[in-house]
Order: C-alpha cells, then structure tokens, then sequence
C-alpha cells in the first residue's frame, strides 16, 4: 500500500481475511484498498463489515462517508459526517469530507470556507493547501490560488504529488512552460506515476509539442492497451501532425478496444467526414455501428436516444437505406409529412422499391388536406430556422482528461442543433483562440447569439457548461448546466443543454399566408405549437434582440394583432387575427412572437466540478 500497488495488496489482504474473517485492521485496509482502484461499490462493503469489527473507529467512519460521496449518495454522507463532527469537531478527515461534500452539491464557495476555517487550525497541512488551491482554481480565482500551491512546493520539496498539482494549476492559468517543468519533477520524484505523464502528455499536445505527446501516449498503451484516454491523445497529436492515416488507424484500434467511447468515436467518424468521400466503404462500416445501435434503442421503445443514433449514423452514410427505419420513428411519432418527405428523398436516390413508391403513393392521398396543401405552401420551401446561434469553444479552457473536449462537446451541441426546426447553428470554426475572437466571428455571421461550450470530466461523469452572449453585444445572455454518468454521458448531456438553449429561446414565426381573419405561420406542432394558443403579431422588422439575457424588444405600438391557433398541422399552423387598433396593419411576412420569461442561470458555484471532484479525491491520504 506504501507503495501504492494496490492490486498486490488486495491479493494479499483478500487471502488475510479469508483466514480470519474478523480481522478488523485487515478488513479496513482492503476497503481502502479498492477505495484506491476506484471500485466504490465492492470499497463500500468491505468498509461497512470493517465498521461492524471496529464501532468507534473515526477513520473507519471517514472512509464510509467519502465512499458514499463518491457514490453520489451524498445525504448518506452528510449523516455520517454530521455524527463524526458532533462527537469530534475537529477531526481533520470528517472536515475535508465535508467539504468535498461541498464540491459534490456544487458548493465549492461554501468549500474555500471551509478549508480556510480549517487551515486557521491546520496552517501548513499539504492536503488543506492543495486543496484550497484546486478550489480557487476551479472557481477562476487563479491568483488566489497561486499562495497556497507556493507554500505546499516549499514545505513538501520531495512530494512528486504536489509538483504534480502544481504542474495542474499552472496549467489551468495558461503557463505551460512551468507546468511542464513541474511535471518533469513530478516524475522525477515517481517515475512511472501515471497522472502526472498522463498530465505531461495533455501539456506537450497543447503546447504544440505533437510528437512529444505521442512518445508519452505510447509508454501509458505500453504498460496499459486499455488506457484509451492514451489511445485517443496518440491518435489526435497524429491529426494535428498531418498523419491522417496512422490517426484513423490509432482511432480504429483504441475503437476496437471500446466502442463505446464516445471521444474515440466522435474524433474518428470527424476525421471519416472530413477525409472520405460520399462512397467510400469506410462510411458505411462506421455508420452501421450507429444503425445498429438504433435498432437496440428501438426494440427497448428508447426512442430519442434510437433517433440520435439514426442521425449519427446518416451523418456519416446519407444514401443508407437504414433511413427508411429512420423514417418510419418520425410516422410513428405522428409526422406524417416529415416521414414522406424522408421516403421521397430515399426514391430521388435511386432506391427503387415497390413498398416505399406504394408509401409515397399513400401518404401522398393521405396529406392530401393537410394544411400546407390546402394553402399551397411547400414546407420545404417555407422552412425558415428563426434563431442563429454560433456554437464554439474556447481554445485556453482544454480539459485534461481528453484533450480537445470542448471541441468535442461542442461539436455534438452543433450536430444537435442541426435538427432543431428553429435554431441554425452555422458552418463556423468551433475551436477559438479567445472569446473576442468567437465574439467577432459571432457578429460577422450575423448570430443572434453564440454559445461558449466548456467540457469537465473524470472517467465516470461529464459535466457541460453553455454560456450564451448576445451575438451583437457580446453581453451575457445565459448559462445552461448539464452533469451526467455512466454509459452515453457526452450525448445525454449535450442533448441536455440543447434541450435548455431550445425552451429558453422565445417562440418565434412569420406570418406566410393571409385569407381575410386566417392566417397561416411556417410552424406546426412539430415546433410545439398547440391548438388555442394566442400569439403577438408584430410588425416585420421591428422587434430586436435585447442587449442582454434572452429576449426580443419592441414598442406596443408595434404589435399590430394576436393570433389565436384554431389548427395546429406538423409544419404549419391556422388562426385567427385580430387587428389592433381601428386599422388593419397586418401583412405578410409578420413576425409571430411568444415572450419567455427570463430563465433563471445556473450559478456558477451550483456545478458540479467532475475534474475538480477527481482530483480532490486523489488527495486523500
């Protein structure tokens, strides 16, 4: 255990308590044991039999309380360290939990409180100065943090774990030359320590060191071919080597070795898109994992996470005929129209078969009193995507975990997007050098609003930040927040902010067509739009996005009508208009308007932190 081979330990320990059950110290010492190789569940049970051998043990009592935190089960945790603290107030390991506790509630405000009340007792502790620095950090205040790792670097000048904090927060503020000194150190002082060449590596790329990053990847592959963290970093230095094709090679293998990581997954098929042509076999062998997985999500009646794989999978082979499976989710979520729309694109490329031309022929005679017939208006002609919002990230806020996570993340919100009936995301560079430059590329595109994406994970959970700005301004808008677990993380909580940004902007539609009091708008019950409901209509051109938050500004001098729906179709709608004022001002091409009220923002110190949450847990002991 000194020597942190924790599997050697666990074998030695596990055959310790097959000879005597009731070996109290034994039993603890394994459950700290799998504590260390990240095994909270099997940690968990073997601290709580320890706890039925040792009652009054505090330590013992600390390591099932940040096991629970580490867990998620937080009011478990909160109830043990309460007990803990009310017996000894000061127990220095129930303090730290509780503020790691803080962390995992997204309290990391209330944590620096906590650690600074503790360190008035505990002033030069290594533990409590790394981990008020990590904090500080983690909440922006890099200079506040900067005292607390100095101090740690000149009490502790042989601890390779605090080089290797340091070599972290030195990062975390942009200066690389220093953080990889320190890094050097760290494995100086531990040669072999896996976090910090895994953190030396994520410097050398970020520092457009490529090769260098590579020759690291592939001492952690050698010692560990499951490490696909390592696999991917090799693979994205090659790209940004121009070695395409070792890249797809390495991206390939480390694949083959989990399909379902989804940073592997996402740089390989972006490196497919943007090397391939249309029919080259590689888009249909990468695209078939998706339909594939489609299927399983449709046999389980998954329909949304089906939906999204059908899409990822038509993304990188458009002409497949999985698309008719595609398809045929949309009628049956009831879009009739959407759904022939799909069958005909399958005909116009040449997929002749009698059962899809017999489904044009009857979804045609089907819709043929749809609205959009009865007033000749062509949906695909009439679509219009009301709200542009540029999606990026930014260059200085890389994740160490995996390198480029931001550009991954925001590159699923963009795709995301793609599908929203009124949200366009355009084609522009996601990866950033600054946020003015992302602000001035904002406003040449015209964006209404650009959206900064920032990427925290560890290995078991992905926390995505959006913070919107007004396109023209550059003023703050709002922030939306998503954490998840588990399996399918990267697109649950991509699709979880897209889900935000999507209810957070206001409703929005044109008036296309007007006979006498009815009038037709481009947006149906697919864009939520529901029988009874009653809009503003306002003069085309008038209202403008507001300077800050979320929102359009007009005078009421402006609204010159309401329109209440009588018939809400899949692509467009009917109601009724009613004038304002004694003249009828109402034209084509009117603006159709339901006002949100303002969503509330996340606080920043109500996230939850995955990176900081891992690191701070590293920390113990």
């Amino acid at each position: 255990m000194v020597q942190e081979d924790w599997y050697a330990a666990t074998e030695a320990l596990l055959e310790c308590v097959r000879l005597n059950s009731a070996h109290a110290e034994g039993t603890a010492a394994l459950a700290e044991c799998y504590y260390e190789l990240g095994e909270f569940d099997q940690a968990l049970s073997w601290v709580r039999k320890a706890r039925t051998l040792a009652r009054s043990s505090m330590p013992l009592a600390n390591l099932e309380a940040t096991t629970l935190i580490a867990l998620g089960r937080l009011g478990e945790a909160q109830t043990i360290i309460t007990d803990i603290l009310k017996r000894e107030p000061y127990n220095l390991e129930a303090l730290f939990a509780g503020a790691e506790l803080d962390v995992a509630r997204g309290h990391s405000g209330d944590a620096v409180i906590r650690y600074r009340e503790v360190a008035r007792r505990f002033p030069d502790d290594k533990r409590l100065l790394l981990s008020l620095a990590l904090v500080l950090c983690s909440l922006g205040d890099l200079e506040g943090a900067r005292p607390y790792i100095e101090r740690a670097l000149l009490q502790h000048r042989e601890d390779y774990r605090v080089y290797y904090y340091a070599s972290y927060i030195e990062a975390k503020a942009g200066r690389f030359p220093q953080a990889i000194r320190y890094a050097e150190q760290a494995l100086d002082y531990k040669p072999g320590y896996k976090p910090a060449r895994a953190l030396l590596a994520s410097l050398r790329y970020r520092s457009g060191q490529f090769e260098e990053a590579a020759a690291l990847a592939d001492q952690t592959i050698a010692e560990d071919r499951g490490d696909l963290a390592a696999w991917y970093l090799k693979g994205m230095a090659y790209i940004s080597l121009g070695r395409i094709s070792d890249a797809m090679n390495i991206l390939s293998q480390a694949s083959g070795i989990d399909p379902n990581d989804e940073f592997v997954r996402s740089a390989l098929e972006d490196l497919i898109l943007s090397n391939t042509s249309l029919e080259d076999p590689l888009r249909t062998r990468w695209a078939s994992w998706h339909f594939n997985r489609a299927r399983s999500f449709r046999s389980r009646s998954l329909t949304d996470q089906a939906l999204f794989e059908y899409r990822r999978g038509l993304r990188l082979n458009p002409y497949a005929r999985d698309r008719l499976e595609y398809a045929e989710i949309l009628r049956i979520q009831g879009y009739p129209a959407r759904y022939l729309e799909e069958l005909r694109f399958l005909r116009s490329n040449n997929l002749n078969d009698p059962a899809i031309n017999d489904a044009i022929e009857a979804y045609d005679a089907l819709l043929a009193d749809a609205l959009y017939r009865r007033w000749d208006a062509d949906p695909v002609e009439i679509a219009k995507r009301h709200w542009k919002v540029a999606v990026f990230t930014i260059a200085s806020d890389g994740a160490f975990y995996h390198a480029e996570a931001g550009a991954v993340g925001s590159a699923y919100v963009r795709d995301l997007l793609i599908h929203d009936r009124n949200i366009a995301a355009p084609d522009l560079t996601l990866k950033q050098p600054s946020f003015s430059t992302a602000f001035r590329t904002a406003r040449e595109e015209g964006a209404d609003y650009f959206l900064i994406v920032t990427v925290s994970e560890n290995e078991r959970d992905l926390s995505i930040k959006g913070e919107l700005f007004v396109g023209r301004t550059g003023s703050p808008a709002a922030s939306f927040y998503t954490y998840r677990t588990g399996d399918d993380r990267l697109r649950n909580a991509s699709r979880g902010l897209v889900d935000q940004l999507s209810r957070a902007l206001p409703f929005r539609a044109a008036l296309i067509r007007r006979r006498s009091s009815q009038g037709l708008i481009d947006k149906g019950r697919a864009d939520g739009v529901k029988n009874e409901a009653e809009y503003d209509v306002v003069k085309k051109g008038q209202s403008v996005i507001r300077n800050e938050g979320i929102g359009l500004v007009y005078s009421p001098e402006d609204v010159v009508g309401k329109l209440r729906i009588e018939r809400a179709d899949e692509e467009v709608s009917m109601g009724i208009l009613t004038r304002e004022g004694f003249f009828d001002r109402i034209g084509i091409g009117d603006e159709i308007i339901l006002q949100n009220e303002k969503p509330a923002d996340n606080p920043a110190d109500a996230m939850v932190d995955p990176e900081l949450r891992s690191l701070l847990r590293n920390l113990r002991g």
